[in-house]
């Protein structure tokens, strides 16, 4: 299809990233269904990539339409016929390719991650990494997507089981993490034989357009169309669709546990496979022994990185009181030394909130805490420039609170005493939320009873590192109305693809399991 210019030339920093030759202005259309086929359509409605550090325009796109869906839809269902048959390990070669791709582009792509989300330039970088990891696991995972051979109780018999591909992927991802999480499925799904169909936040089309781009020009050079497609929109009704979409195998939705709730009923109700990555309400917990030298940077960096809005952000913070009041004043210290600003500048370690109405909510939050009787340590407020910008804050309260149960996705960190290791894991159990936890101890028996069945009841728990910062390998996911999904490493590979139990009797007779006697012969003799 040919392609349109629909970038407004007035603003100026839609020319201050360029990714290889990709110049932004070519970041345009509102759905592709293949390679370099970008779906022009006839919707009217253009949308703005905001940039949270200016409250500026960075470039515009037109929404895709019903029947640019319909049409990305059929190319995804059309191209799985023929991936399907490729070879797992021709898949995975594939998927190497695009993670070479991705080295070549870290720096820029990570650039305008930064940009369009108010990450520091550092995180940006980090996000594509994780892109970069993920390519790398999903390659050698094409060569052990294994199944179990079992022994039958027949003679003669052999019993195994494999996994196929589901068919259609569709992938619902979030702004916070505009390019990773989409890689952490679409590259796993991709090598289990799926085709990939993303639809990307609103507030961050601009990555997912850049990313596509580059898997368009790996996948049209090896000759492999529609393996990867997009879809971008200002709200949520392809979305929806996509959700209700009987030809759609899975959903991969990260989001709030809300809108989680409402796609994993939907899809449940179709009787498809849904996976749910939703809110985290995240705990660390020092104890009397811990090392503070680890301890501080690690809470600082997993309450203020990407302002707070991870799904692992450090939101609680769980003191034993023999140490509560110099952690409060080492971490006090150590806020100061957190610099607000432009994230692509040099020595900035927080960015701004992804826009006004996020900065609306953390406001929000600041004065309901006041009101419940909150004490404010550090910070507290709204930075007075343009931009969505913040103060990192530390406050003392009750876990007990609603407003410190639910999820306030800033840099908005709860502090809290304890007396015993037991009394401060009921607290940090005591939410609806389970994604990740953490424990900072010198003491080897409180680092088992934390990892134990009576501990930490959490996808994720570790001992002395925080709560935010996972590595591809293990499994990413949490439980409770985390939602218990599983992206990423170990076995989560086995989301994507369904098993099938078979039996081959290689004999010449047909005994029945569990013994069971059914001689048609004998039947018509007494007949």
């Amino acid at each position: 299809m040919p392609k349109s210019n629909t970038t407004d030339a007035a603003h100026p920093t839609a020319k201050d990233v360029t990714l290889g030759k990709l110049e932004l202005h070519e970041l345009n259309p509102g759905a592709c269904a293949g390679p370099d086929e970008w779906l022009d359509g006839n919707s009217a409605t253009k949308f703005d990539s905001i940039n949270p550090a200016t409250g500026s325009p960075i470039a515009s796109a037109f929404c895709a339409n019903h029947d640019d869906y319909e049409r990305v839809i059929a190319r995804a269902r059309e191209a799985c016929l023929r991936w399907h048959m490729v070879p797992a390990p021709k898949r995975g070669e594939l998927v190497r390719k695009i993670g070479d791709a991705l080295r070549e582009n870290k720096d820029v792509l990570g650039e305008l991650v930064s940009l369009e989300t108010g990450k520091i330039k550092q995180e940006g970088v980090g996000e594509v990494q994780e892109m970069i990891d993920i390519a790398d696991l999903a390659v050698g995972q094409s060569r052990m997507l294994y199944g179990k051979t079992m022994h039958s109780e027949r003679v003669e018999h052999r019993m195994y089981e494999q996994w196929h591909p589901l068919g259609v992927v569709g992938v619902i991802t979030a702004f916070n993490f505009p390019v990773a999480v989409w890689a952490w499925n679409a590259l796993i799904a991709a090598v289990a034989g799926n085709t990939v169909v993303w639809k990307p936040s609103p507030k961050a089309f601009l990555c997912a357009l850049a990313v596509q781009h580059i898997c368009n020009r790996v996948m049209r050079r090896e000759g492999y169309p529609g393996i990867f497609s997009l879809i971008i929109e200002d709200g949520a009704e392809l979305a929806n669709r996509l959700v209700n979409d009987q030809r759609v195998a899975l959903i991969s939705f990260t989001g709030s546990t809300a809108v989680g709730r409402r796609v994993g009923e939907t899809v449940a109700g179709r009787m498809a496979k849904v996976l749910l990555e939703l809110s985290g309400n995240n705990a660390v917990i020092v104890d009397d022994s811990a090392d503070l030298d680890l301890a501080i940077p690690a809470i600082v960096f997993g309450s203020v990185g990407t302002a707070g809005q991870r799904c692992t952000t450090t939101r609680r913070l769980l003191i034993h009181r023999n140490v509560y009041e110099e952690v409060t004043a080492r971490l006090s210290r150590a806020y100061e030394q957190v610099k607000v600003g432009d994230p692509l500048a040099p020595g900035v370690l927080m960015g701004p909130l992804i826009d006004a109405q996020a900065k609306q909510r953390f406001l929000d939050a600041i004065r309901e805490l006041r009101q419940l009787g909150g004490v404010i340590i550090r910070g507290g407020d709204g930075l007075d420039r343009p931009g969505f910008y913040v103060e990192p804050t530390i406050a003392a309260a009750e876990n007990k609170w609603a407003l410190v149960q639910r999820e306030t996705f800033g840099p908005l960190l709860y502090v809290m005493k304890f007396e015993t290791l037991e009394d401060a894991i009921a607290m940090q159990n005591d939410v609806s939320q389970g994604l990740s936890s953490a424990l900072f101890t010198n003491d080897l028996r409180h680092a088992e009873l934390f990892l134990s069945h009576a501990g930490s009841d959490c996808g994720i728990a570790n001992i002395n590192i925080g709560t935010s910062g996972a590595e591809i390998g293990g499994a990413f996911g949490g439980e409770k109305d985390t939602g218990g999904g599983r992206e990423a490493g170990s076995d989560a590979w086995r989301a994507y693809m369904r098993r099938q139990t078979n039996t081959i009797n290689w004999g010449r007779e047909l005994p029945l399991a569990q013994g069971i006697e059914f001689d048609l012969q004998a039947t018509e003799s007494a007949g």
